[in-house]
């Protein structure tokens, strides 16, 4: 008995120093630092210049949800404006009526026409503003181009059949204010630069412009084609009478002028 008590107690003493062999205390904690591998500090993170673009970022998103029409761009414009004028016009649109002057464009000089575009804008938009800035000016007539940045999704995705609702209820409105209406066709485009990832855009706009067209022949209003005489063999603009494919240039502008008055005289 006396030797099985030595074996074990032979065997519980190995086994204790194996665990102490086994056993390794950490190294202090200055050791076992990476100053590579340290998280990065939260402001060192923000890139120079990066705080002010994202204050800017954040302002604008700010006022374009406080005013999404933009309904305050002409409000004193339209209030300073007389009553009633013989022969007002107002040409209602996007970028593309809202730059025919800084464009290089000739507005109409010696014309009573009310330039009422802004840039950016897509139907949904005009057909809140339409009253403000169309109905309220009391005009004989309104010339409206829009839908191409229905098509390139500014404001979000965009079915032609919500273009064509948003066409209808300008239409209707101005109809019930006895104001003449006159649809222009949508400027040809192959791609937009802002919106490379908008697909068969040419296409889009060709099947908008079929739809405007026959409206206009349904709805006994004036279809004005600017698409026929800009539009090149891929379905976007022809060269060098546009600044990026999408707005037009002086070049472009001067064969449009011609087309808009004729179709306002009703020829």
């Amino acid at each position: 008995m006396r030797w099985m008590a030595a074996v074990m107690g032979a065997g519980m003493a190995m086994s204790l120093t194996a665990g102490a062999q086994t056993s390794v205390a950490p190294p202090p904690a200055a050791q076992v630092t990476n100053p590579a591998a340290a998280p990065t500090p939260l402001a060192a993170q923000v890139a120079p210049g990066s705080e002010a673009k994202m204050e800017a970022d954040n302002a604008k998103m700010k006022a374009e949800l406080q005013d999404w029409a933009q309904l305050g761009r002409y409000r004193a414009a339209d209030q300073a404006l007389p009553a009633e004028a013989a022969g007002r016009v107002v040409f209602y649109g996007d970028s593309i009526t809202d730059a025919w002057e800084y464009n290089g464009g000739s507005f109409f000089p010696g014309k009573p026409y009310v330039n009422r575009g802004i840039s950016g804008q897509t139907t949904p938009q005009m057909l809140v503003r339409f009253r403000q800035d169309v109905v309220d000016l009391h005009p004989e007539a309104v010339v409206i181009l829009a839908g191409t940045n229905d098509i390139a999704g500014n404001t979000g995705p965009s079915t032609q059949e919500m273009i064509e609702d948003n066409f209808k209820g300008m239409v209707e409105i101005a109809k019930a204010n006895g104001i003449r209406v006159i649809l222009a066709s949508v400027l040809p485009v192959a791609q937009y630069p802002w919106r490379p990832e908008v697909v068969d855009t040419a296409a889009k706009v060709v099947g908008l412009n079929a739809w405007i067209k026959g409206y206009c022949a349904q709805e006994k209003l004036t279809y004005l084609d600017y698409w026929t005489a800009m539009a090149g063999p891929d379905g976007g603009m022809k060269p060098g009478i546009s600044k990026d494919g999408v707005h037009p240039n002086r070049a472009g502008y001067a064969i449009m002028q011609p087309l808009a008055e004729a179709a306002i005289a009703g020829k």
